[in-house]
């Protein structure tokens, strides 16, 4: 019994796995389920096993995607309790995993509104986290004290969204998009020292 568990979690993964590459690569919509399922080397009924709808798939790819960051920040904790080089490493993942998406997949997703709602709640949430740790920054000396934070994060977040939305997306890359816009945001809220720091870790992670 406790074997045919472990099969189902591994099939499980493997298709997650190979659906959120698909997704990611070349839109929601230009992917069927009957592609996952071949790509795999599965049947369908198996995939329909494992999930419901096409709309189920995309919200376990994207409960996945939300709780790898969410382990990969953890770890990232655990070694360093510098804010600065917590913030460069976590953007550096970001930027590497924009890096693989299509910008199909984000005008895609809102047409798959439990998956939708689902990742928006995960912005949401990341977003208080943000703001609760460049309130840590400030205590460390790293950002201004004179900056509120709430509202510079939700204008950044608008200005991704809004940049998304517009021609400029089909000109430049999600990487190159993501990169300035975040960047300049950190060197605007950042003290001499923490825009000292910032630099140093941007080369030294060669983003």
């Amino acid at each position: 019994m406790r074997e045919n568990i472990d099969n189902k979690s591994l099939i499980k993964e493997r298709i997650l796995k190979k659906a959120d590459l698909l997704f990611s690569a070349y839109g929601i919509k230009n992917i069927t389920m009957d592609e996952i399922a071949s790509s795999l080397g599965i049947s369908k009924r198996t995939l329909y096993e494992v999930v419901k709808d096409k709309e189920d798939l995309l919200l376990a790819c994207i409960e996945r995607s939300q709780n790898e960051m969410h382990e990969y920040v953890d770890g990232v904790l655990e070694k360093t309790s510098n804010v600065i080089e917590v913030i460069v490493l976590c953007y550096k993942a970001t930027i590497k995993k924009y890096h693989k998406v299509n910008i199909l997949f984000f005008e895609d997703i809102k047409k798959y509104p439990k998956a939708y709602e689902r990742f928006l709640n995960g912005q949401k949430e990341d977003s208080q986290k943000s703001i609760d740790f460049f309130m840590r920054g400030v205590s460390q000396g790293l950002f201004r004290a004179d900056v509120n934070f709430e509202i510079v994060h939700l204008l950044v977040k608008e200005q991704m969204n809004v940049l998304l939305d517009t021609k400029v997306n089909k000109k430049y890359s999600m990487t190159l998009i993501y990169e300035s816009i975040v960047f300049t945001f950190l060197r605007g809220v950042s003290t001499p020292k923490g825009y000292s720091e910032l630099d140093k870790f941007i080369r030294e992670c060669k983003i």
